[in-house]
């Protein structure tokens, strides 16, 4: 799983390479509006637990890890926000952890999440 930011992609708008690709800039709002968090990323258990209770995050979640879980399937999944430090970052850790044990064996790449946060778009 990639997590990364549209804003940090140029040359690849539509995201890197993957079998999948989910953009949740409109579904999730950005848990960076906690001016709290702004310093942290969607590694830490805190900016985690505030995508958790986001309204609307379980279900992409259990909708990943469904299709994480596909026997014939994606070999990469990609998830990208604003600038890929909060939601897209957090949402891959969260998925990524409840897909192993059960057949499938997930490696996390974050593609942005130490880059500064990106300001200045309506949907970041």
């Amino acid at each position: 799983m990639i997590s990364f930011g549209y804003l940090h992609q140029p040359t690849k708008p539509d995201g890197p390479e993957a079998d999948r690709i989910e953009d949740v800039r409109e579904r999730l709002r950005d848990p960076a509006v906690a001016k709290e968090i702004l310093d942290l990323d969607g590694l830490h258990p805190r900016v985690q637990d505030i995508i958790l209770n986001t309204p609307g995050a379980p279900e992409p979640i259990d909708n990943l890890v469904a299709y994480a879980l596909v026997p014939t399937g994606p070999k990469v999944i990609a998830l990208g926000c604003a600038g890929g430090k909060h939601r897209a970052a957090g949402l891959v850790e969260l998925t990524a952890r409840r897909v192993p044990g059960r057949g499938r064996e997930v490696e996390a790449e974050h593609l942005h999440v130490h880059l500064p946060r990106v300001l200045g778009r309506a949907s970041s």
